[in-house]
């Protein structure tokens, strides 16, 4: 015999990490950053938040991903659930950045200025 249904569970456990939250709690998301030749891509997966909720904001060489969590679309007050800032090197583009939400992970990518002088190993000949 079940008492939750699967439908309950998925309904109330937003409700419960932004009660979480607010009683003081704090939602982690996962950060990843993977580095590719052509530039960094910011991984943040927050399974229970929506893609509506996340928040990319460039504050001169500072990236902040923020979650937030409002009772309906236009309500004027939103409660924080996780915020993370990263410092960004000097080699990031920071005039390309783009962010995309795929399936439950938020994709930051960031291109390098020139990716060409990037640091690379030379390898050594043998005559």
């Amino acid at each position: 015999m079940k008492f939750i249904s699967p439908k309950f569970i998925r309904t109330i456990a937003p409700q419960l990490d932004l009660l979480n939250t607010i009683g003081g709690g704090v939602a982690q998301p996962q950060l990843r950053i993977d580095q590719r030749p052509k530039g960094v891509i910011v991984r943040v997966a927050m399974p229970t938040v929506s893609a509506d909720s996340f928040r990319v904001v460039l504050n001169k060489q500072q990236l902040s991903v923020f979650g937030e969590y409002r009772h309906q679309p236009d309500d004027p007050l939103a409660a924080p659930l996780f915020m993370q800032t990263l410092d960004l090197p000097d080699n990031l583009d920071l005039a390309r950045i783009d962010a995309v939400h795929e399936g439950s992970e938020l994709h930051v990518r960031i291109p390098f200025l020139n990716p060409s002088d990037q640091q690379r190993e030379i390898d050594i000949r043998h005559d």
